[in-house]
């Protein structure tokens, strides 16, 4: 007979809904795992589950068709330059490509951090860990997203400005984004874009409110994380000790917003090692003969 186990749920029980714990251990998604639940497949501490409202605890067994679920994997970041033409989604009813479908296949399972459509391009992060994912993508974090961003038509320099006050859309309300007009060609014309919320499709509905088309959008960081050199496919993990600096030794700390050099996002953009920081200059000569120099001219 199908149960929920007597004292693994309810008001005030420490612990986690027993379906985000199945996701992060990377057997399958939270939704599909409530579905295995409602199939009877899941069970804890050997009584068979018919609902996913259940709390289990530390040192509650969960078992999935009979077999022990296995340990939460550590938490890991990718980064992935998505080409355009493939939709961030696991399955697409209209049959497009997917993100998921041109990944490694030694890949554990990843869900992505944001969305680009399948017409942008760029970085996008991928994450085992659902709770890293949520807090990456909320607005709370202060992580600026940065937009390389061709568009046709001839912007407005005092309409771009104007964009670092926010403004509403068709009754959506943005907040500040800070754009910059690179340079033209011929009719259109390229834009360094900075924003910190990320709504849907954000970046192309602004510039159409500015009466311009975007006809290229690249993401070239998000937060700390730079696409860097990574070609159009290409995947690689951000090392763990990159990401224990940027999230706290267990990815628990929050991240501090990333605003400095709004302005100019190209410049982070093009450092090849994606993400490291540039190291402030010291102020110190470069030789005994320029030290010298400086000490004649530092007054006594």
């Amino acid at each position: 007979m199908s149960t929920s186990p007597p004292d693994a749920s309810g008001p005030g029980a420490p612990g986690e809904r027993v379906a985000k714990v199945i996701a992060r251990a990377g057997l399958c998604s939270r939704r599909d795992a409530e579905r295995l639940i409602a199939a009877g497949r899941v069970a804890v501490n050997g009584r068979t589950l018919d609902s996913p409202a259940v709390t289990v605890r530390p040192g509650d067994r969960i078992s999935v068709d009979g077999e022990a679920l296995p340990a939460a994997a550590p938490t890991r970041l990718w980064r992935y330059h998505k080409p355009r033409g493939q939709v961030t989604t696991a399955r697409d009813p209209q049959g497009r490509p997917t993100v998921f479908e041109a990944l490694p296949a030694e890949l554990p399972r990843v869900m992505p951090v944001g969305r680009l459509d399948i017409n942008s391009e760029g970085l996008l992060l991928l994450t085992n860990d659902g709770a890293l994912k949520r807090r990456l993508e909320l607005p709370e974090t202060g992580w600026v997203r940065r937009y390389r961003v061709r568009v046709h038509g001839t912007p407005n320099p005092e309409a771009v400005a104007a964009l670092a006050q926010g403004l509403t859309v068709a009754g959506v309300a943005y907040g500040p984004i800070r754009a910059v007009v690179e340079r033209r060609t011929g009719r259109n014309a390229w834009l360094s874009v900075a924003l910190s919320e990320g709504r849907n499709r954000e970046v192309r509905r602004v510039m159409e409110h500015l009466g311009l088309t975007v006809n290229r959008l690249i993401r070239v960081s998000y937060g700390p994380f730079q696409l860097g050199r990574l070609p159009p496919g290409g995947v690689a993990e951000v090392p763990r000790k990159i990401l224990r600096e940027q999230l706290g030794p267990a990815g628990t700390d929050s991240p501090a917003a990333d605003s400095s050099d709004i302005d100019s996002p190209g410049r982070a953009a093009r450092r090849p090692g994606g993400w490291a920081k540039a190291r402030p200059r010291k102020n110190r000569p470069r030789n005994a003969k320029a030290k010298g120099r400086a000490d004649r001219r530092r007054p006594s």
